[in-house]
């Protein structure tokens, strides 16, 4: 049975996931639809976007809906999260009751809130996702948490566009440089996607601080024993880059340095040579590149491999638009 929301694709088997991949196929060829005639999806913004918004705006519009946009704090009411509280700081709505106005106004609440950045093991709960999902009485997205599980099906509808059945193909997740430290929430999301679809999984990473948490490598291992494919990590640059078929890079912070970045920002300066570079492509099996955007030039990645044709990245941005609407009509219960 399928999940009443979309939290994280832990949730959903790899059957489920390739429905909506092939739905979302479907409404690539076949944009307009009326498939949300007369809904109405609530987008609540904690942090900003460009994709997101964007893409979530424009499906539920070609799908004949309609989309109320908010954000706590700016154009609605800043919202409590704790349970229990003692309501006397900037917060003037509790999640419980915005979450179950919402859920009479709307027929799905999508949430996108950042991780605070001050305390992992506080973070990694992942509370206001799951307090939008505990109180609402209608279907539930994340449009990026710790997890972003939204791209996750448009790097994966993006895969199976140029490499067919993803299964024991190389997928090298390569961390880069960024100035600042980031969200692992996109790292989290490709190891867990990837070995959904049984792929053969390498990790690079400067060293063992910049591993995601044990439970999304956990998860990984587990999608091996049921779905197939290995997994590696490694912080030797040739031996990952070596003969992958699909190469996806992302910035991330070192967790054990979280909420503590100006300390980890001596050792993240270090690693500024794994940028992605045409040498380092050069190793792969003819890969496709991609990068979730936005992304650095000649910081995380070069001119020449975001220009090169084999980079799909903003094949990547579109499918995110075809396979946000394949999920709304999936968990809408809506068809033609």
């Amino acid at each position: 049975m399928q999940p009443k929301n979309f939290l994280t694709t832990e949730d959903w088997n790899q059957q489920q996931l390739q429905q909506l991949l092939q739905l979302a196929a479907h409404y690539k060829a076949n944009p307009a639809s009326d498939a949300l005639r007369g809904k109405t999806i609530a987008l609540v913004f904690f942090n900003p976007s460009l994709r997101t918004r964007t893409s979530f705006e424009t499906g539920i519009f070609q799908m004949g809906g309609h989309a109320v946009v908010l954000s706590p704090g700016k154009d609605a009411w800043p919202i409590e999260i704790a349970s229990g509280a003692i309501m006397d700081g900037d917060a003037e709505e509790h999640v419980i009751e915005a979450a179950k106005v919402l859920s009479r106004y709307c027929d799905a609440i999508a949430v996108r809130a950042f991780p605070a950045f001050k305390d992992w093991q506080e973070d990694r709960q992942d509370k206001v996702i799951r307090a939008f999902a505990q109180y609402a009485s209608v279907p539930v997205i994340n449009m990026e948490t710790i997890v972003h599980p939204c791209q996750e099906l448009a790097l994966m509808h993006t895969i199976h566009e140029h490499l067919d059945n993803p299964a024991g193909k190389k997928f090298l997740l390569t961390w880069t440089y960024h100035p600042k430290p980031l969200n692992t929430a996109v790292a989290n999301s490709a190891l867990l996607i990837a070995s959904k679809f049984g792929m053969d999984i390498t990790l690079l990473c400067p060293n063992k601080d910049y591993l995601p948490d044990s439970a999304y490598l956990q998860a990984t291992r587990q999608n091996n024993t049921e779905y197939g494919g290995t997994f590696n990590i490694t912080h030797d640059i040739g031996e990952a880059y070596q003969d992958a078929d699909f190469v996806y890079a992302k910035s991330w912070g070192a967790l054990p340095y979280f909420g503590n970045w100006e300390k980890e920002k001596p050792i993240r300066d270090q690693y500024r040579h794994f940028i992605v570079d045409q040498q380092k492509m050069s190793l792969t099996n003819h890969a496709r590149f991609s990068h979730c955007l936005p992304a650095r030039r000649n910081v995380k990645v070069t001119d020449a491999v975001m220009d090169a044709e084999y980079c799909v990245a903003i094949d990547e941005a579109e499918n995110r638009l075809h396979v946000q609407k394949a999920l709304l009509h999936s968990l809408l219960n809506s068809g033609e």
